[in-house]
């Protein structure tokens, strides 16, 4: 089994930046987090689970929700067997418990979108975005 587990979230203002880091661990090695999908998703309050961005296994090819377009970005590095959500220009909209997730993928530009399409979860980590 594998492990995901998130840090950096915190309590900032509008306008703000943080960095949310997701470390793999279990079964890994620089192949595991080669092979897998790695993905960033959030959940407010009584609301569901949604797709925040995505990043290939090759690093190659990233994807983004509208909402966060231009002001997140994700990043990997596959040596750390880590991932990365750099965000920018923080709103208080932003405010929920972001999780990483991970699945395998064959295709080496695969960004998956929805939470059924990935495996492995962490247990997530709270951003809360003052006005």
């Amino acid at each position: 089994q594998a492990q995901l587990v998130e840090s950096g979230g915190g309590l900032v203002q509008a306008g703000d930046s943080l960095r949310l880091s997701c470390a793999a661990s279990g079964r890994t090695t620089s192949s595991y987090v080669g092979g897998y999908a790695m993905g960033w998703f959030r959940q407010a309050p009584g609301k569901e689970r949604e797709f925040v961005a995505a990043i290939s296994w090759s690093g190659e090819s990233t994807y983004y929700a509208d909402s966060v377009k231009g002001r997140f970005t994700i990043v990997r590095d596959n040596a750390k067997n880590s991932v990365y959500l750099q965000m920018n220009s923080l709103k208080p909209e932003d405010t929920a418990v972001y999780y990483c997730a991970a699945d395998l993928r064959s295709y080496r530009y695969a960004t998956p979108s929805t939470p059924k399409e990935y495996r492995y979860w962490g247990q997530g980590t709270q951003v809360t975005v003052s006005s």
